[in-house]
């Protein structure tokens, strides 16, 4: 049977930037030209300084110590950043979000103790005095021990684009900020979800049974000599996380590479093919030319998965061990989103989780919950 196919929802981001700023430039390198042109190294430096320091600012808003905000570390020289009123309004209640978040982790027993966001410009265009910018941010957060059996630290990497305009006196206003990742939003990232338009063919499909947040959750120990190596997941997916195995495509351009890393992490740990068409959710299997759409759908991962009987639904995502699997049903519309590996559980029952889109490094399910109460959770045992 050829299943319905779900468009992941994209999770969007509230355009965000720091306290006023603004890179001062020569007039001339601002408006040199009216051609489109690659950026000079000093006016992408500035450009990186920018982003960096509204990033940054970000970070520094979860960080429960509240370090003093370091200087950029993009290029050089001093950094004074301007952007436009919408954007600073944006920015005021994107800050604001965070620290509220900091709070919610508070409660569920987590916080940060020091951060550190490091900024990279990847490309620079300028056209007619308005600039283009990609830059890569890769964050890393402490873990602050309150508990004493959380990993040392968190981290992510993410891509943004930024819009600036010339202004008067060659300085560079921001317009705007935005993620260009579809997975879900970065620990340092404001979070607002856009309803998505899902069709149903009006057939029915295993998928699954939706998990408690209730923590702590009754205990459920994984059963021993199963057949697969756990170990070997995880190691895979923190060795993958943010560096992807050459030996496989990517789908970050085509809804997102979450699921077909799960797929490869469960793959080395001893997860079988399945052979058939690649169109039946009830084959899953990855070759070097093509691939089933259960190794990389949300949706058809979740069908393979329950109707194969291959892992079983959790009653609780807080019993989640290493080597398990959580969904997210992000806007509540019946379809997943996105797929997530544990590769770490500390003492205390709390899952730590690595995936791609946005990649990210053992982020606790606290700090999934925090960003997202209102989501639907799917805890599968493999």
């Amino acid at each position: 049977m050829i299943p319905r196919r779900f468009i992941p929802a994209a999770i969007g981001v509230v355009v965000a930037t720091a306290v006023a700023t603004a890179v001062f430039l020569p007039s001339a390198t601002a408006t040199s030209a009216n051609a489109p042109h690659a950026a000079d190294k000093a006016t992408a430096d500035a450009f990186g300084r920018i982003a960096d320091d509204v990033l940054s600012r970000r970070t520094q808003a979860l960080v429960e110590d509240r370090p003093k905000h370091r200087a950029p570390t993009a290029g050089s020289g001093a950094v004074k950043t301007r952007m436009s009123s919408e954007v600073a309004r944006g920015e005021e209640t994107a800050v604001s979000s965070l620290r509220s978040r900091k709070t919610r982790l508070r409660d569920l027993g987590e916080a940060y103790s020091d951060a550190d966001t490091r900024v990279t410009v990847d490309k620079a265009t300028v056209t007619n005095g308005k600039a283009t910018v990609q830059v890569t941010e890769e964050t890393t957060l402490t873990y602050k021990k309150l508990r004493g059996d959380e990993p040392s630290s968190t981290g992510f990497r993410t891509r943004y684009e930024m819009n600036l305009v010339s202004k008067r006196g060659g300085n560079w206003e921001l317009t705007s900020i935005k993620s260009q990742e579809n997975g879900p939003v970065a620990v340092n990232e404001p979070t607002v979800a856009k309803a998505a338009v899902v069709s149903d063919d009006g057939q029915t499909y295993p998928d699954g049974t939706p998990a408690s947040t209730k923590y702590p959750a009754p205990a459920k120990p994984k059963a021993k000599n199963t057949g697969y190596d756990y170990a070997a997941m995880a190691a895979y997916a923190e060795k993958y996380w943010k560096n992807y195995n050459p030996a496989y495509r990517t789908f970050n351009g085509g809804g997102g590479d979450c699921t077909n890393f799960i797929s490869q992490s469960l793959k080395a740990g001893g997860w079988q093919n399945v052979s058939g068409t690649t169109s039946d959710y009830r084959n899953w299997w990855y070759s070097g030319s093509q691939q089933t759409d259960s190794w990389v759908g949300a949706n058809e991962w979740a069908w393979f998965t329950n109707s194969n009987k291959r892992a079983a639904n959790l009653a609780n995502v807080y019993q989640l061990d290493v080597g398990d699997i959580l969904q997210v049903d992000f806007n509540r519309d019946g379809s997943k989103d996105h797929s997530m590996i544990v590769t770490y559980r500390s003492s205390a029952g709390i899952p730590y989780l690595t995936y791609h889109s946005t990649n990210t490094y053992r982020k606790s399910l606290a700090s999934i919950i925090a960003s997202y109460p209102d989501a639907v959770y799917f805890a599968y045992r493999t």
